[in-house]
C-alpha cells in the first residue's frame, strides 16, 4: 500500500514544536540538525521538498528567557518576532554545513485566499524549487492573529502544511508530531489503544476518536491533524502522520516502511 510513497517527488514536511524545543523550553539542536540533514539529502535525490516549521513562539520564549507562554497577545507577537529571527539563524546555519540553500516565507490565510495573492505565493515556492532551495514556511504570528481577525490566521501549521500542499499540488504531505501516529484513543492513558496504519476515510467514528480540542495528544491536537487530512483527500494526495523525535524517520517513511498513519483515499 505504501509503495507509491517511495515514488514521491514533492515533499512538505511540517515539524511541530514538539519537534523543536525540548520541553524544558531549551531549543533541540539535535532535532534540527538532524532535519537539516534529512531533508538537504532527499534534496541531493532530486526530491523537491518544502519545510513548513513551528516553534517561532518557543524559541522567542527561551531567547527572551520566558519561563511561560505568553498570555497577552502583543506578548505572543513579540515572542514570535524574536523566536522567528532566531529559528531561521539556526535553520541557516545547519542547512549551510550540509550546502543546502533555504528561504524563509511567512503568510498569512488571506494571502492564500486572494486568487492574485496566491498566485504571487505559488510562483514564488515553484521558482525557489526550480532553484533547489529548500522554502521554509511558517505563519506570520506578529500580524495573524484569531482574536484580531479570524479571516487571516490559519488556525495551526497542520492546517497550513495541508494547504501548502494544496497549493503546490504535492505528492506527499509528512506532519511530525509527538505521537507516533492516529490511535483508537489516547495512549498516554490507554495501554489498550490501537494505532491506526492506514486510514481512508474520515467519519464519525474517527472524529471521536480524536476527541476534542481541551484533549489532544499533540501541540496541534488530533482534531487538527484530521482536518489536515481531510484537506489531503481534497486534493488526492496522501499524508503521514509520524513520530518526529527523529526527524530521520523520514527516511523510513520514503522507503515505504510501515511507520506512522498514512492517510490516503481509495487505498488499494
Amino acid at each position: 500500500m505504501r509503495k507509491e510513497i517511495k515514488n514521491a517527488k514533492r515533499i512538505i514536511v511540517k515539524v511541530g514544536t514538539s519537534t523543536l524545543i525540548y520541553p524544558n523550553g531549551n531549543i533541540n539542536l539535535a532535532a534540527i540538525d538532524q532535519l537539516a540533514f534529512v531533508l538537504s539529502d532527499l534534496r541531493n535525490r532530486g526530491k523537491e521538498v518544502i519545510l513548513v516549521s513551528s516553534g517561532a513562539v518557543g524559541v522567542g520564549m527561551h531567547k527572551l528567557h520566558l519561563s511561560e507562554r505568553p498570555t497577552l497577545i502583543p506578548e505572543q507577537q513579540a515572542a514570535a518576532a524574536v523566536g522567528q529571527a532566531e529559528l531561521m539563524n539556526i535553520y541557516n546555519q545547519r542547512f549551510s554545513v550540509y550546502n543546502q540553500q533555504t528561504a524563509q516565507i511567512l503568510v498569512t490565510r488571506d494571502v492564500v485566499d486572494y486568487p492574485e495573492s496566491r498566485k504571487n505565493v505559488r510562483n514564488t515556492l515553484e521558482q525557489l524549487l526550480i532553484m533547489d532551495t529548500i522554502p521554509i514556511v511558517n505563519e506570520n504570528d506578529t500580524v495573524a492573529v484569531d482574536e484580531l481577525d479570524h479571516l487571516t490566521k490559519f488556525g495551526d501549521n497542520d492546517q497550513l502544511s495541508a494547504i501548502m500542499a494544496k497549493l503546490v499540488a504535492a505528492d506527499l504531505l509528512i506532519v511530525l508530531s509527538d505521537i507516533d501516529g492516529f490511535y483508537s484513543d489516547n495512549p498516554t492513558t490507554n495501554p489498550e489503544a490501537q494505532m491506526y496504519r492506514y486510514i481512508d476515510k474520515i467519519d464519525e467514528k474517527i472524529l471521536a476518536q480524536a476527541g476534542g480540542a481541551g484533549s489532544t495528544f499533540g501541540t496541534g491536537g488530533m482534531q487538527s491533524k484530521l482536518k489536515a487530512a481531510s484537506r489531503i483527500f481534497e486534493a488526492n494526495s496522501a499524508m503521514i502522520l509520524a513520530n518526529g523525535k527523529n526527524p530521520a524517520i523520514i527516511f523510513d517513511i520514503l522507503a515505504g516502511k510501515e511507520v506512522g498513519t498514512l492517510f490516503k483515499e481509495d487505498l488499494k
